[in-house]
């Protein structure tokens, strides 16, 4: 972490923070139903450094983006849909404030104590947000002494309020994008090794870039879901009527012929679970081996036999990263194989036997469904910040943080 300056600094860089205005770039994306928030898992990321900061008497004003907006005020789509769930996490009260730039802010910032925290409006609803404008970035900046970047999971995108801000202010990363890029430092850019992927999911296409970066990086990759089929037709498997795309196979081959040469060994299941209809407990479900998919069956998971080897795999690994379930996990008994093998990595990762991180909106809510998520070493809910990433693109966000 050392190329990253991060709250540890303040004090060197810009001392006592009292009175100081802190813009804090945080994730208020919520989910929400009827107005309500439905799930705080993001706030509660972001607490630590919000607190910290209001502790040490700085005037902490938060930015954040909520929908699509498309650079127009949508009052279905103001960041005062979450003030409620903010305060409840927090603690403490919050002022809203209508825009994030001008006189109505700077009349706010006066208004603040030292130590109070304000909300401001979605920084989507200007357009100089995506655009990653200069002078939109220079607005909300004039009223900051400071900018801290706690939202990973909008580090991909280059815009004003993630990018721009960072280049005109002494900037930090929060405790939270702090905790991020220390647990994915750890799993892929300076990684103990033997080092181990699994990557699942249903389509290669979506995941081509990661597959090409980590058969570089990981010793060993471990594929599931429905990319499995398409590397198991490429190796002349007729895996029936599963959800397969027979126009990748040469880009498969040519993925699994790269591995070889960096010494990365793929794994591809050998046993499989296979059904003539896709519901809950079919009564044609069963388990068999690759060459023995009827033409009327899909293969909708990995079976137990593959599942044991790849458990022994992950027992001699030292870090693993994960990005996608190993089969239909939604829908049982689909979800076993990815169970089995999230509760021994998970247990690998108790016994401290194991560095484990995991991230993706399919890959947290499997680990959820098999009860793990907390014994893995680190949890990360971005998604697209995360696949990026995994793809080992520079994100924006990130670099801007750079010392």
């Amino acid at each position: 972490m050392s190329n990253f300056r991060t709250l540890d600094d303040l004090g060197t860089v810009i001392g006592d923070v009292t009175g100081k205005v802190a813009l804090v770039r945080v994730d208020l994306n919520l989910p929400m139903d009827g107005g309500s928030v439905t799930d705080t898992t993001r706030v509660q990321a972001s607490a630590p450094t919000i607190l910290e900061l209001a502790d040490a008497g700085a005037k902490v004003l938060l930015l954040a983006h909520f929908g699509r907006p498309r650079g127009e005020r949508n009052s279905t789509m103001s960041v005062s849909m979450t003030l409620d769930a903010v305060e409840d996490v927090l603690g403490r009260e919050v002022m809203f404030i209508p825009e994030v730039q001008g006189p109505v802010v700077e009349q706010s910032i006066g208004i603040l104590r030292n130590g109070d925290i304000g909300l401001l409006e979605n920084t989507r609803f200007w357009p100089g947000e995506e655009a990653n404008d200069e002078e939109f970035a220079r607005g909300i900046a004039a009223n900051g002494d400071f900018y801290v970047n706690d939202a990973f999971s909008a580090a991909h995108r280059a815009h004003a309020s993630t990018e721009g801000i960072a280049k005109l202010l002494p900037s930090f990363a929060g405790r939270a994008m702090e905790k991020e890029l220390t647990a994915l430092e750890a799993a892929l850019d300076k990684p103990e090794p033997p080092v181990a992927a699994v990557v699942g999911g249903a389509k290669v296409s979506s995941k081509l870039a990661v597959l090409e970066n980590l058969v570089g990086k990981v010793q060993h990759l471990i594929i599931g879901g429905g990319m499995a089929n398409t590397f198991l037709a490429a190796r002349g498997v007729d895996v029936g009527k599963s959800l397969c795309e027979h126009d990748l196979t040469d880009t498969a081959n040519a993925i699994m012929d790269k591995a070889d040469h960096a010494g990365c060994t793929v794994h591809l299941p050998y046993d499989v679970v296979v059904a003539k209809d896709f519901a809950a407990n079919p009564p044609s479900v069963r388990t068999c081996n690759v060459h023995e998919v009827a033409a009327d069956e899909m293969i909708l998971d990995v079976g137990p036999q593959a599942v044991e080897a790849l458990g022994d795999v992950l027992k001699t690994c030292k870090t693993l990263v994960w990005n996608g379930p190993m089969g239909a996990f939604e829908t049982e008994p689909f979800d076993e194989a990815t169970v089995a093998l999230a509760k021994t990595a998970a247990a690998l990762s108790k016994a401290d036997s194991l560095i484990s991180v995991a991230g993706g909106g399919d890959t947290v809510a499997a680990l959820n469904h098999a009860g793990v998520a907390g014994d893995f070493s680190y949890i990360s809910t971005a998604g697209g910040a995360f696949l990026e990433w995994m793809e080992g693109r520079e994100l924006p966000g990130v670099a801007a943080l750079k010392a």
